[in-house]
């Protein structure tokens, strides 16, 4: 409890910054107080609330919000299972894995964002265009982390299993995996961003739904506040994602010793 107390002080404190900052006259500051430019640039945090109130009670967010979870969501789950066998996969043969080193490695130092108008071009101006731009962004935070995972495996360990008669599919199932899961898990948590990055990116480039399209005609408007309230909304909604993610992993890693049970031992 005290610890979401402190953490609900902290938030507290942001949104009393932010409202001194931008409110007229409560800093003594010609520049900011001069047709409240501090409020024209930051937007002020009541008008934000107020859009995002009005978003919700008139049921207008959800359409565009739907369209982004979906986009979101096809992104994420076909970019983590790719980059989960493809990892897999590399990890455990030498002969593929020195093969396809060098095509990795130049796709994943290719800016991926900039494949977004080829996406367009190939899929369309539909949800598939932004969910392959998702899924390049998710695709390799997984594959590089289930790589290492599973490379970094004892050496100890598979000898004396292999000793006790144990087969390929049981060192997958019971050494490789359980090896690599907690790196998995730490690359879904920033793969859920990822995934969000590439469906809003898409809906700049050309769309007609999705809180990017919107966050895009704000802009277009001058309308800072709106544009914070689509960023706040989709900061909201990733949050539950990755909240989603961290219970799935408690549940698949209970065999993994607790922080405290650990400072106990």
């Amino acid at each position: 409890m005290r610890l979401r107390l402190l953490q609900f002080a902290v938030f507290a404190v942001l949104i009393l910054l932010w409202h001194v900052f931008t409110k007229p006259g409560l800093i003594p500051s010609f520049y900011f107080e001069q047709d409240n430019r501090a409020a024209f640039f930051f937007g002020e945090p009541l008008k934000v609330f107020w859009v995002i109130v009005e978003w919700f009670t008139s049921l207008e967010i959800f359409p565009h919000l739907g369209v982004t979870l979906l986009e979101t969501m096809l992104g994420f789950v076909i970019g983590s299972v790719g980059g989960l066998g493809i990892g897999l996969w590399l990890a455990l043969s030498n002969t593929a894995s020195a093969v396809m080193e060098p095509y990795i490695k130049g796709f994943n130092s290719m800016p991926r964002v900039v494949l977004a108008p080829i996406f367009a071009v190939w899929f369309g101006l539909g949800i598939w265009s932004k969910v392959a731009l998702g899924v390049t962004l998710v695709f390799f935070v997984v594959f590089f982390n289930v790589y290492q995972g599973v490379r970094e495996v004892s050496p100890t360990l598979l000898a004396n299993a292999r000793m006790l008669g144990a087969s390929r599919r049981q060192l997958l199932r019971s050494i490789y995996l359980p090896s690599a899961m907690s790196w998995v898990f730490a690359s879904l948590h920033n793969a859920v961003g990822l995934a969000f990055v590439g469906a809003v990116v898409g809906e700049y480039l050309g769309s007609s739904q999705g809180v990017g399209y919107l966050i895009l005609q704000a802009e277009g408007t001058f309308d800072i506040n709106t544009v914070f309230a689509g960023i706040i909304v989709l900061t909201a909604f990733a949050l539950v994602l990755d909240a989603i993610v961290g219970v799935v992993e408690r549940r698949l890693m209970t065999w993994q010793p607790k922080a405290s049970e650990t400072e106990k031992v």
